[in-house]
């Protein structure tokens, strides 16, 4: 699973950088996660814009990985592609995660 992270302030940013997260890459996706998130803050926000597709094993490991960052952490969604946003929004899960519509609604505001 190709995955990119960086560091943006107080959060930490993990790029899926494939069209699908499915029941074929659901796995490495979580062994991925678990290895980036491992070190991270309190709050990472995992980007999907890229991401066409997700079934059901893709939103199971997407959730293995809230449950794995513990208590007081949090990981947040951004950029969800339509197809992605419906599998979220029907399965309910769009009122678990804080969803974000772009990566520009993450930057800090400017006091003035």
């Amino acid at each position: 699973m190709d995955l990119e992270s960086s560091q943006h302030g107080t959060h930490q940013l993990i790029t899926v950088n494939a069209p699908r997260i499915d029941a074929a890459q659901a796995i490495a996706f979580k062994d991925a996660m678990r290895t980036m998130t491992a070190e991270g803050g309190d709050r990472v926000i995992l980007d999907l814009g890229r991401v066409q597709f997700i079934d059901s094993s893709g939103l199971g490991a997407i959730v293995a990985t809230l449950k794995l960052m513990g208590p007081g952490r949090r990981l947040e969604l951004a950029c969800l592609t339509p197809d992605v946003a419906k599998v979220f929004r029907l399965t309910r899960m769009d009122t678990i995660f804080a969803i974000h519509a772009s990566l520009e609604e993450l930057a800090p505001r400017q006091a003035g």
